[in-house]
């Protein structure tokens, strides 16, 4: 069984493969939900990460309650898990991507001991990656006995 993914979806390819023993494989590509602290400390908590700057705006302007917003966010944050994960594990990384930072998709794929790769994409932002499907698709067949 693979799991596989991008951005919420590489997210959900690795919380499946930290609770689900019966994965072997995981492909996430710019995995989304990783380290919602370091997002805002770099100040792109834009796009997908806007509800952060929404919800001090306009709950919590003075910042009174972030230790405890950002410890409760720790509750579902990818990384935190992510040492569960016993798959052999093949992400690919878009090094211009703005929306899932690649620091915070390091926060993630750095707890893993599990076997794992990483594949950069100097140019590519939060895109298709070119290639990519073909070398998920390689990987997989390559398992099909495992």
């Amino acid at each position: 069984m693979a799991a596989i993914g991008g951005s919420q979806g590489g997210a959900l390819a690795l919380a499946c493969a930290a609770i689900e023993p019966k994965i072997k494989l995981c492909a996430p590509h710019y995995p989304f939900l990783c380290d919602y602290q370091r997002v805002w400390d770099m100040d792109l908590d834009q796009n997908a990460y806007e509800e952060l700057r929404n919800y001090f705006r306009y709950h919590d302007p003075l910042h009174q309650r972030k230790e405890q917003v950002f410890n409760t966010l720790g509750y579902i944050d990818i990384q935190n898990i992510s040492k569960r994960i016993k798959a052999k594990t093949f992400m690919a990384c878009g090094l211009m991507d703005q929306i899932c930072p690649p620091s915070s998709q390091h926060a993630a794929y750095n707890k893993i001991t599990a076997e794992k790769d990483i594949v950069y994409y100097p140019d590519s932002a939060h895109e298709r990656l070119p290639g990519w499907a073909d070398k998920v698709h390689q990987l997989i067949l390559s398992h099909i006995d495992d």
